[in-house]
């Protein structure tokens, strides 16, 4: 039977609670809000099978991309509504009209992240954007696998674990399947998502915000609609946008946008901070494309370096095709794997666990923005040489 030992041990994707032929394995959460197997050993029967399915146990082989492009959807819309480039929406499009269905990560109403599938186009729109929390996976795998033994053409998109996870699921290659897996840095915790929206709120309820005029009680805002990666500012200067109904005070409601930089935003300085991935990011499974999927995207981040003429600041995704397959109608060059592993070293290396990140759990009586605060503090050492460093490179260039 699974046992997990050590936390880092387990990516959380569900292949063996969905695998298990007696339903004696359930995912608990635990202090840190990430989700765990637990094995109801009354009723277990060693069959082993949800250790068969464990992309932690059985790794795939490192690989290298057959092609790499640089691309762009050429729907500026769809562009401006995507993270990077757009690429995701036109593959799904591909699969949509091929009669097929597509599962991906979305919010719910209770805006937490979980994965489920469309059968039409529009269903995409709740699919674009990056979602920095790692999603539910639910009984997804199980779905997947119904509409594949049915005929119908499935993409199946999700960090590369999760997508190293169904495959291992489903046991056989199908070749209706078309999965797709993303540069990962690394997935943070519902749990701590869910206190950043709690505090979030009261901080707008309390009179000190500057957005509202009068204090407001918590159950009257509503969250109409959450950004992660807003491109107002631009593609590479992306804010977090958080859009909420309030009352005005006279019986009407207003509409309140709340938009911060990244580097401003309490969850994102944390998250690229890595003060709450997944214990299992600091020694990824699915790393060098491990994954087994048949497309990665990403986004390029040394676009301006390496194909200056095609940056405009509104996100260039990075393709890695490792299956020969035929692309959709995508504006795309051709470019080395070397550049993208140079500016995104995320798809080869996992990121480093900081000491920072046991304190962040640690404190339960401290305020997530606090912590946050605290913990992501520049010294002034770092910011004297971060200086020089920008003074140098302006007079180099010159």
């Amino acid at each position: 039977m699974i046992e997990i030992k050590e936390k880092k041990d387990c990516c959380g994707c569900n292949a063996c609670v969905q695998i298990c032929p007696k339903q004696c394995i359930s995912m608990k959460e635990d202090k840190e809000g990430f989700l765990y197997p637990e094995v109801n050993k009354d009723i277990c029967v060693d069959c082993h099978l949800c250790e068969k399915v464990c992309p932690v146990l059985n790794q795939g082989k490192e690989r290298k991309p057959l092609k790499v492009y640089a691309a762009k959807n050429k729907n500026e819309e769809i562009r401006r509504q995507s993270s990077s480039g757009g690429i995701f929406t036109l593959l799904a499009d591909q699969v949509i009209d091929e009669g097929g269905v597509v599962f991906g990560a979305r919010l719910n109403e209770n805006w937490e992240v979980i994965h489920s599938y469309v059968e039409t186009k529009e269903g995409l729109v709740a699919f674009r954007g990056s979602k920095y929390v790692q999603s539910r996976i639910g009984d997804n795998y199980k779905k997947a696998e119904s509409f594949l033994k049915s005929g119908r053409k499935v993409l199946f998109s999700g960090t590369p674990c999760q997508i190293a996870g169904l495959k291992l699921y489903l046991r056989k290659e199908y070749e209706n399947l078309l999965t797709v897996d993303f540069i990962c840095h690394g997935v943070p915790s519902p749990g701590v998502w869910r206190e950043y929206l709690k505090e979030e709120i009261a901080r707008q309820c309390d009179g000190k915000n500057s957005v509202l005029s009068h204090p407001i009680e918590k159950d009257k805002i509503r969250i109409n609609d959450i950004s992660f990666r807003d491109k107002k500012l631009g593609w590479k200067k992306f804010s977090f946008a958080l859009t909420l109904s309030v009352p005005d005070g006279h019986g009407a409601e207003n509409t309140v946008l709340l938009s911060e930089p990244l580097n401003k935003n309490l969850f994102l300085r944390g998250f690229l901070a890595d003060l709450y991935l997944r214990p299992s990011c600091y020694a990824c499974p699915a790393k060098c494309l491990k994954s087994g999927s048949d497309v990665t995207i990403g986004d390029f981040w040394g676009i301006g370096k390496v194909l200056p003429e095609m940056d405009d600041d509104k996100g260039v995704s990075v393709v890695m095709v490792n299956r020969n397959i035929e692309l959709p109608d995508i504006d795309l060059q051709e470019i080395n794997y070397e550049e993208i592993v140079r500016y995104n070293p995320s798809v080869e290396r996992s990121v480093r666990e900081s000491e920072k990140r046991k304190i962040f759990f640690l404190q339960k009586s401290v305020s997530m923005k606090e912590k946050v605060v605290t913990l992501t503090r520049v010294s002034l050492l770092v910011r004297v040489k971060r200086k020089v460093k920008s003074v140098l490179y302006h007079i180099v260039k010159r």
